[in-house]
């Protein structure tokens, strides 16, 4: 951060300079001011990234003096120090937007501590406005936050090539964010504006795949009713996700490959050949060297939609992002609460291991939210899994999301009140609710 500002406030003169002496000492260059009004006057000339404000003063108090600077200033990082520091002080401050609170008196060490910490802040809150800025709209409101120089590369090369046709496989184990990254490439080409049709290849029972890729019509089998439209023919103009690739039959890879070599099909029970223009994006949690080698993933297939590689880190390997998302997560699902996570809570978050990567992190913020009722997050909010860990498992349990999905959902359901209120503090419908009880027996 080139020539950071830093506005300091404090009607006591003698603290107010001894400050100062400590903060020029470390390098900066601040603005100090024993007169709150003066502070106030300022922030209306000059950006500062951090501020420290005493909360007792005697013409204005501190937390006045802080909604006034968040009405000129709202992203400067705000810091209350006080000689009568409590949690109940601290709250209050958070709640008006605060970032931290400080207790006097305090050393040097301590102090300079303190102001690199709350530059680290708002550098993360500043990337955080800046992806969302950068990729709202891009990603249909969600975000690929990230600072990790490898995946910042993929986004980099993603949009290079999201302009052409080329055919792209995006690697990464289930949570990373693989198809986050397939509508990003979706909403950077000249196709944005037709549809993304996303099919997990996973889901769909063999004998039904061919229909639902090229559709079918009125009695082609005992239960075409109607003709049906398939996923092909939906996705026309625009692109096709197939998630989870690997997992497509052999047989099925044979008819794909077809489709592929000149964009022609026809549905299931009919012979008119129809032709589509679509982009298609695949993407697998699986290794494909051993599915190439074991036969499972024919080469001649794989060759067709592999023009592009990616390969998602999982979050254990980017652990630098883990601040950004959380501060996203929170600004996304916390309805603009003011939060205070306690430095424990936030090692332990540095420290798990995230088997279930980005999608697993995003639950537990929301979990987090739900028990911080004071909007404060204390360690024994977070699932015990976490808070008990001491090393990477030898084996992933592929259950685990759902069951820390399933404990978030009984979690909610013990503290709402109705079901539309759980619905709500979940961000799900009640519909979606209703179906995710049914599926976990709740």
């Amino acid at each position: 951060m080139q020539n950071p500002k830093i506005l300091v406030i404090d009607d006591e003169i003698n603290i107010l300079k001894t400050i100062e002496l400590s903060l020029t000492a470390s390098g900066y260059s601040p603005e100090v001011f024993s007169n709150p009004i003066d502070g106030i006057n300022r922030t209306k000339e000059v950006f500062f990234e951090v501020a420290f404000i005493d909360l007792k003063m005697q013409l204005l108090d501190g937390i006045a003096t802080l909604e006034a600077i968040k009405k000129n200033s709202p992203e400067t990082t705000i810091i209350l120090m006080t000689a009568h520091g409590s949690i109940e002080s601290a709250v209050e401050a958070i709640k008006k937007g605060a970032y931290d609170y400080i207790s006097k008196p305090f050393s040097h060490k301590e102090f300079i501590h303190f102001v690199e910490k709350a530059f680290e802040y708002h550098r993360l809150q500043k990337q955080v406005r800046g992806f969302t800025s950068q990729f709202q709209e891009s990603f249909e409101n969600e975000s690929f936050i990230t600072s990790n120089p490898q995946t910042t590369q993929i986004l980099k090369t993603a949009k290079e090539v999201a302009d052409s046709d080329i055919p792209i496989l995006i690697e990464g184990e289930s949570g990373t964010g693989k198809e986050l990254l397939a509508r990003f490439i979706h909403a950077n080409s000249s196709r944005k504006d037709n549809p993304f049709v996303a099919i997990n290849c996973s889901a769909i029972p063999e004998n039904l795949f061919e229909s639902e890729l090229f559709g079918h019509v009125k009695g082609a089998f005992t239960t075409a009713i109607k003709d049906r439209t398939g996923r092909l023919e939906l996705a026309d103009g625009g692109t096709l996700f197939l998630d989870e690739v690997a997992d497509i039959p052999k047989q099925m890879q044979v008819k794909l490959l077809r489709f592929l070599q000149n964009m022609e099909f026809e549905r299931v029970g009919e012979s008119i050949t129809r032709k589509v223009d679509v982009r298609i994006i695949s993407a697998t949690n699986r290794k494909v060297e051993k599915d190439l080698s074991s036969g499972e993933l024919r080469e001649d297939f794989y060759y067709r939609i592999v023009g592009v590689r990616f390969h998602i880190p999982p979050l254990r390997e980017r652990k630098e992002d883990i601040d950004s998302l959380l501060q996203y997560f929170i600004s996304k699902y916390g309805n603009e609460r003011k939060i205070f996570i306690e430095e424990e809570t936030k090692k332990l978050l540095q420290d798990y291991d995230w088997p279930g990567n980005v999608r697993e992190f995003e639950t537990v913020v929301k979990r987090l939210l739900v028990f911080a009722k004071d909007n404060i997050v204390r360690p024994e909010y977070l699932p015990n899994e976490i808070r008990n860990f001491v090393g990477r498992a030898t084996q992933i349990n592929p259950q685990k999301i759902d069951e820390l999905e399933k404990q978030h959902i009984i979690d909610v359901l013990k503290i709402a009140p109705t079901a539309k209120e759980a619905a709500k503090i979940l961000g799900i419908s009640e519909t979606t609710l209703w179906r995710k009880r049914k599926q976990y027996g709740l």
